[in-house]
């Protein structure tokens, strides 16, 4: 059924400490019985930002019969106050007031969920795992559980250049512009000029803290994801950085009995119903669906889902794919997986299989040569596009070739038949280096006849926090050492004929800031 829509264009939610928050809510208008409430909560601006988008998600929601409200952070577009940093501890406070105040209101029956991209998807989680008794369901988008190990501002303990400054730039611009004065009235001026002269630029903060340490574990729910009652419905993009919390959040709260379902698709940084690369899906329905059973407990709208969908791509000419990656949707119905090799007839999918290298077997990724010394030349990784892709082509991988010679190389045979993997996946090796410091990155790429090399997936690794993010150990240089360097979850479905390369580099830019010093890594292929 659909119900028509009132919008109330503004609406100040109060906070303890005096400071207003503003809102913008979307109710069914033919109804005077309360109804569950759908939140979402960034710092975005609802009046200029997000309201194209907004419309498209919150007037959805409030036909569909729920009260949907979007409100602006602390210290942002026409809230009050200071946005201090990222996930600020006053910013999940405010949101647990903001959860209190929606019951409270004669519109709301009381239950709450809470949606979100990116920063609302990071707060959902961070929000859930404080247990307000109003949450019942988060659908968290583009998110992470790990605030260290997996943002825009270190990737395997090595600062993201491309990304760090320019999202803090970019935060203290957002941060910068006035309220509207239509909403905040004849005090949006001083409002204005006091948020520019308070606000702070993060990028100072994100950098006196290189080590996973108190202020990263901070917002991180991977610490302890135990207090997440709430039923999550976690969502990723094979183009997106964050899609190993899928996978991550599957393994944490499936054994706490929390609810939990995951869903990945070709997607980027973007909501699945304006997505690219495409194919799109009915994101809104997907959400109503689980708004009904969580939120109205109504399971007759849905049958049981499998513990993960995700989007396998066909393999494709390079180039061909980049408005549409053709494939088919493929299901684990429980978690942990079953193993799935020869899944079906039409391909062999590999969960929890290793593929060797330097061994002259069946199913081994051979290089040319022995031990390997990396001298990489800063270029190498300028090919590889943007870490955070929003869908754009200038931010997507071009053809890995060039950087494919300047770097170490692992190559199979042409494979025999088609193979599928899906999942997270790590890369060991035996290294030394000439330094006392040194980074490696690594590249999963799909090799075709014609020579085109196309990236599947990436790793990078701070060789001194081979044992941990929290304490880092210099090198001792020449001395080997057995190194693990986590890549970033696919899937992806190589095809016949084609070869699989693993590349290995002692630099990545512009995604790591360079070693201090000119560095040599040798890798022995007896690791």
């Amino acid at each position: 059924m659909s119900h028509p829509v009132r919008v109330l264009r503004h609406v100040w939610i109060p906070m303890r400490d005096g400071v207003r928050l503003s809102a913008r809510i979307w109710l069914p208008a033919d109804t005077e019985e309360p109804q569950p409430a759908v939140m979402e909560y960034i710092p975005y601006r609802k009046n200029d930002g997000t309201a194209p988008r907004d419309l498209t998600l919150h007037a959805a929601f409030a036909a569909a019969g729920y009260a949907a409200v979007r409100v602006d952070n602390r210290g942002s577009g026409d809230s009050e106050g200071i946005m201090l940093d990222e996930y600020h501890p006053t910013e999940q406070d405010d949101a647990l007031q903001i959860l209190q105040w929606l019951a409270a209101q004669p519109w709301c029956d009381g239950s709450v969920a809470m949606i979100g991209k990116s920063w609302g998807g990071f707060n959902g989680l961070q929000v859930a795992a404080l247990t307000p008794p109003q949450l019942k369901c988060i659908i968290t988008v583009c998110s992470t559980d790990d605030r260290y190990a997996d943002d825009v501002h270190y990737l395997g303990g090595s600062l993201v250049a491309s990304e760090a400054l320019p999202w803090a730039s970019t935060m203290l611009c957002y941060n910068a512009r006035p309220p509207d004065p239509d909403v905040v009235g004849p005090g949006w001026r001083a409002e204005w000029f006091r948020r520019m002269d308070r606000t702070p630029s993060y990028i100072g903060t994100w950098l006196a803290h290189q080590r996973r340490d108190d202020y990263w574990k901070h917002g991180s729910v991977i610490e302890d994801p135990s207090g997440i009652k709430a039923a999550v419905l976690v969502v990723g993009g094979w183009a997106d950085p964050y899609r190993g919390a899928v996978f991550r959040l599957l393994d944490e709260l499936t054994p706490l009995g929390t609810p939990v379902k995951g869903l990945i698709g070709p997607w980027a940084h973007t909501y699945p119903h304006q997505a690219s690369p495409g194919p799109a899906m009915d994101f809104i329905g997907e959400c109503l669906k689980w708004f009904d059973r969580f939120l109205r407990e109504n399971a007759d709208r849905d049958e049981e889902l499998p513990a993960l969908r995700a989007w396998m791509p066909d393999p494709a000419p390079f180039g061909s794919d980049l408005d549409e990656r053709p494939g088919r949707w493929v299901v684990e119905p429980t978690w942990p997986p079953r193993n799935a090799e020869n899944a079906d007839r039409h391909s062999c999918r590999l969960i929890g299989r290793h593929l060797h290298l330097h061994e002259p077997t069946a199913g081994s990724l051979t290089a040319t040569g022995d031990e390997a010394v990396l001298r990489s030349p800063l270029a190498i990784g300028s090919a590889a596009g943007n870490v955070l892709q929003f869908g754009d082509l200038a931010g997507r991988p071009g053809d890995q070739g060039a950087d494919d010679g300047r770097s170490h190389t692992f190559t199979s045979c042409p494979l025999p038949e088609r193979l599928e993997i899906l999942g997270p996946a790590a890369v060991e090796l035996l290294v030394d280096a000439d330094q006392p410091s040194a980074q490696l990155a690594v590249r999963l790429c799909e090799v075709t006849p014609d020579g085109a090399s196309r990236l599947v997936t990436t790793g990078a690794l701070n060789l001194t926090h081979r044992t941990g993010h929290e304490e880092p150990e210099a090198l001792q240089p020449g001395q080997p050492y057995h190194v693990t360097i986590p890549l970033f979850a696919t899937g992806h479905a190589f095809d016949q004929g084609n070869r699989i390369r693993l590349t290995v580099s002692a630099s990545f830019w512009p995604w790591l800031w360079p070693s201090p010093a000119p560095t040599a890594v040798t890798i022995h292929p007896e690791g």
